[in-house]
């Protein structure tokens, strides 16, 4: 259970259970209060911050929605939203999206990671060829080793160029 702390004037603050108010004029009461302290909420961050916002508060005690700044302003924070959702969608996510943009960066490190420990191996099998141990008979692996050993030798001629 939720409880939120209240301060009466002259007393110290009593928890207050978060529930349905059932007495309709303590509802109403209540309702006014918190509506008053949101839109200060949203108002000082427009200030403090900087940043467009705005606050649209329906009741069921008002025939007319509460609407902060003023319609006008509240549409034009609205349409920036709805037009910047549409512009960069990689940043609006779902968990379902989110975890698939996951699992396929996985899949790519796991792929780079594969690669990187077959070189790995191969240039390990390259140092035991000239420990003495016999080369490969495979056609295909031999290949692989040729081009790693072209490669290294093309690295090395760069870098010793460069220096």
């Amino acid at each position: 259970m939720l409880l939120f702390l209240r301060k009466h004037k002259g007393m110290t603050r009593q928890k207050v259970k978060l529930a349905y108010i059932s007495d309709v004029t303590a509802r109403k009461s209540t309702y006014k209060k918190r509506k008053k302290g949101i839109i200060k909420k949203v108002r000082e961050l427009t200030i403090l911050c900087g940043i467009p916002a705005c606050a649209i508060i329906s009741s069921p005690f008002e025939a007319k929605a509460e609407i902060w700044p003023d319609p006008e302003g509240a549409k034009e924070v609205i349409q920036r939203y709805m037009d910047a959702s549409v512009i960069d969608e990689s940043k609006n996510v779902n968990q379902e999206s989110f975890l698939i943009q996951r699992i396929s960066k996985a899949q790519e490190q796991l792929k780079k990671l594969r690669q990187e420990n077959q070189e790995k191996e191969k240039i390990l099998s390259i140092f035991s060829y000239m420990q003495g141990q016999d080369l490969p008979t495979d056609v295909q692996e031999l290949k692989q080793l040729k081009k790693l050993i072209d490669n290294t030798l093309k690295e090395t001629k760069i870098n010793s160029q460069s220096m």
